[in-house]
C-alpha cells in the first residue's frame, strides 16, 4: 500500500460504498467542498473524478475534542503537519486543539499562530482551545473574550487543575457572560498528590502511588454544583470513574449544562495494563479498575457520556523510556481510536451505531458544529473498512510518538479515505 495525498477535483463522487448510519449503498457526489447529493449507487452523478469505495463504509468525518498537536513547540514531540497527518490517517476531519503548547495558548496571538499555521500546514480543520487561566497556573483568569474573538471554540485547562474554588467560579461565571463552554478534565491535586495509577490492587501489589477516584469524584461534583449556580455550559473532560458517571447522570436530570466525553483507552484497559511496568500505560487520569471500565461503556451506550476522545498525546521515545513513576502520562491514540472501538463492537461492549455517534455528532454538538452527511453539508468524510486488519507499526503510523496501546497487534478497521472540505487528507490505493 501506499499513501497518497492530493487536492480534491472540483467534483468528486465516491460510489459502491454503504452509509454507516442506515447500511444503505450509495453514491456520494462532493463539488467545491460540499456535498451536493446522496443518491442511489446507479445515478448519474456527472463527476470530474470518480472513487470506488466498495466494501467500505462511509461516516462523517470523526471530531476529537481533546488532542495535543504540540505546535507551538520545540517540534521534539510533534507538529501541527505530523499530528495532523496522523488525525486524517485515523479518520479525524475535525481537532479540538489543547491549550498545553510552549507558549501557552493564552492570548489571541497564539490562537492566530495556531489558526495560521494550521491553514498553511494541517490535513484537518483545527480549533484551538483557549487556557481558560494564564498560563495554565489556575491563578489569574485568562482574556477569554478575546481569545473566543481570535477563534477559540472553548476555554479549558487541560490537564491542570485549578485548585482555588474561587478562581474557578470566577472563571465559570466570567464564561457564562460570554455564551462560552468550559472544558475541564477533574481533578483535585490535593488528593492526587504525587500518584501515577489507579489506587487499588495493581498499585498496592506492584508498591506504585496510587490516585483515588475521590480525586475525581470531588471535582467532579464541586464543577457541577458551580456550573449550576453559573449557568455556564460545562463540558467534563476524560472521566474515568463509575461514580463520575452516576454523578454526572443526576446532574441532567437536574437540568444542569453538563457534557462530558471519554478517552478511548479508558473504555478498552484497565490498570491491569500496567502489571508489566508498562510506561505506555502511564495516562492521566489513570486506568482504574473492571468496574470503571463497564460503568464507561454503559455511560457511552445511554448516551450519558457524549463523546469518545482519543487524548492524543505524542511524546519522544526518552519521555517513556525512565522508570514508570519518572515517565511523562499520555499515549499516541488518534491513529488507532477507530480501531479499538471497533474491537469493542467486536466484543459486543458497544455497537457499531453508538461507536460512531460518540465520535461523529455528539461531540460536533458539544462544539456548536454538525457531523452529517447531507446535501449541502461540508465534505467532512471517513470512508473505512471495518472488516479489513491492520497491525500499527512505526512503517504505517504517522504521528510522532509511537507510544500506541496497542503494538504488534492485528486490528479491525483500516480507513481508506478521509476528505475535510472536500479536500483529500488521507488515502490508501493499491501501489
Amino acid at each position: 500500500m501506499s499513501v497518497i495525498t492530493e487536492q480534491s477535483s472540483s467534483s468528486l463522487a465516491l460510489v459502491g460504498g454503504r452509509l454507516a448510519a442506515t447500511d444503505e449503498k450509495v453514491t456520494l457526489v462532493i463539488r467545491d467542498g460540499r456535498i451536493e447529493a446522496v443518491t442511489g449507487p446507479d445515478s448519474n452523478h456527472g463527476a470530474d473524478r470518480v472513487i470506488d469505495v466498495s466494501g467500505c463504509l462511509i461516516s462523517p468525518g470523526f471530531v476529537d475534542l481533546c488532542c495535543n498537536l504540540r505546535e507551538p513547540g520545540n517540534g521534539q514531540k510533534g507538529s501541527i503537519a505530523t499530528e495532523s497527518r496522523a488525525a486524517a490517517h485515523g479518520g479525524f476531519t475535525t481537532v479540538c486543539a489543547s491549550p498545553e503548547t510552549s507558549p501557552i495558548n493564552d492570548s489571541g496571538a497564539v490562537t492566530n499562530l495556531i489558526l495560521d499555521v494550521a491553514a498553511k500546514r494541517s490535513s484537518v480543520r483545527v480549533l484551538p482551545v483557549g487556557a481558560i487561566t494564564r498560563g495554565l497556573e489556575g491563578e489569574l483568569l485568562s482574556d477569554m473574550a478575546g481569545l473566543a474573538a481570535a477563534g477559540c471554540v472553548a476555554m479549558g485547562n487541560g490537564s491542570h487543575t485549578v485548585g482555588n474554588a474561587r478562581v474557578l467560579r470566577r472563571c465559570m461565571a466570567y464564561a457564562q457572560t460570554f455564551g462560552l463552554t468550559v472544558m475541564f478534565s477533574p481533578e483535585n491535586r490535593a488528593l492526587a498528590a504525587d500518584g501515577y495509577a489507579h489506587d487499588g490492587l495493581v498499585a498496592s501489589r506492584l508498591g506504585l502511588l496510587g490516585i483515588p477516584e475521590v480525586a475525581e469524584t470531588t471535582a467532579v461534583m464541586e464543577m457541577l454544583l458551580l456550573a449550576e449556580e453559573t449557568g455556564v455550559r460545562l463540558h467534563l473532560s476524560q472521566l474515568s470513574c463509575a461514580r463520575s458517571v452516576e454523578m454526572l447522570m443526576e446532574a441532567r436530570r437536574r437540568n444542569i449544562a453538563v457534557t462530558a466525553d471519554v478517552a478511548m483507552h479508558q473504555l478498552l484497559f484497565t490498570d491491569s495494563a500496567l502489571s508489566g511496568f508498562d510506561s505506555r500505560y502511564h495516562v492521566r487520569p489513570p486506568l482504574r479498575s473492571e468496574s470503571d471500565r463497564q460503568a464507561l461503556l454503559a455511560g457511552v451506550r445511554d448516551g450519558v457520556i457524549d463523546a469518545i476522545t482519543s487524548q492524543h498525546q505524542p511524546h519522544d521515545s526518552a519521555a517513556k523510556q525512565a522508570p514508570l513513576a519518572a515517565t511523562e502520562p499520555g499515549l499516541s491514540t488518534i491513529e488507532t481510536t477507530l480501531s479499538m472501538g471497533l474491537l469493542l463492537v467486536q466484543r459486543g461492549e458497544l455497537s457499531q451505531p453508538q461507536l460512531l455517534r460518540a465520535l461523529t455528532e455528539s461531540p460536533a454538538s458539544v462544539i456548536g458544529c454538525r457531523a452529517v452527511i447531507e446535501p449541502g453539508a461540508p465534505a467532512d468524510i471517513c470512508v473505512f473498512d471495518p472488516g479489513e486488519v491492520w497491525t500499527p507499526s512505526a512503517s504505517n503510523l504517522c504521528s510522532v510518538g509511537l507510544h500506541h496501546p496497542v503494538p504488534s497487534r492485528s486490528l479491525p478497521g483500516v480507513v481508506r479515505l478521509t476528505l475535510c472540505n472536500g479536500v483529500i487528507a488521507w488515502s490508501l490505493q493499491p501501489a
